[in-house]
């Protein structure tokens, strides 16, 4: 599964994009506002999550500018919530940090979501971020998430014990009622 917007390609990530990998997300910057990513990530990290298999109704891609030398800017993905039902998904994302405050995330969460509520027909979406992350603050709310209140369940390998988390929530009819999506 690929996806093309104007200024991005996201595709699944293969075992040659292990080095770009480690560079971009390899920044303490960038890891300590993931949930799931280990720290230090080296090349043993990006070899191991490069090889996990794809589930095709939860999509992971890797972000790369469409330009004569694409360039990784991050990745996005949609993963199972923890005792959710199937038509449920959680949206994960992280940019590397020579490409914050570009529009990237909010680009490429636009394509996905479309992915999410037309061709796989989720109900739901949910995200979350951790309490001081006021960039991902942004971006959800560019895409009209709405507040579903604080949680204390994420945890990151630079921080230490389970960290307060704001908590979103997109249901499909609002997303595909809405003209939101279409603006940049």
């Amino acid at each position: 599964m690929f996806a093309r917007t104007e200024r991005l390609l996201l595709r699944p990530g293969w075992i040659e994009d292990a080095p770009a990998l480690v560079t971009a997300i390899g920044d303490e910057a960038v890891v300590r506002n993931l949930s799931r990513v280990p720290w230090p990530y080296g090349p043993a990290e990006a070899e191991a999550f490069l090889g996990l298999p794809q589930d095709e109704r939860r999509p992971r891609f890797l972000i790369f500018t469409r330009a004569s030398q694409p360039q990784l800017v991050g990745g996005i993905g949609l993963m199972d919530l923890d005792d959710g039902p199937a038509e449920q998904a959680e949206l994960g994302y992280w940019i590397a940090r020579a490409h914050w405050r570009q529009g990237f995330a909010t680009e490429a969460a636009r394509a996905v979501l479309d992915m999410a509520f037309h061709g796989l027909r989720l109900g739901r979406i949910e995200a979350g971020h951790f309490a001081d992350n006021a960039g991902s603050a942004r971006v959800l709310a560019k895409l009209g998430f709405t507040s579903q209140g604080s949680r204390m369940l994420y945890r990151s390998g630079l921080r230490s014990g389970v960290q307060p988390c704001s908590w979103y929530g997109l249901d499909a009819a609002d997303w595909l009622g809405s003209e939101q999506r279409l603006v940049a």
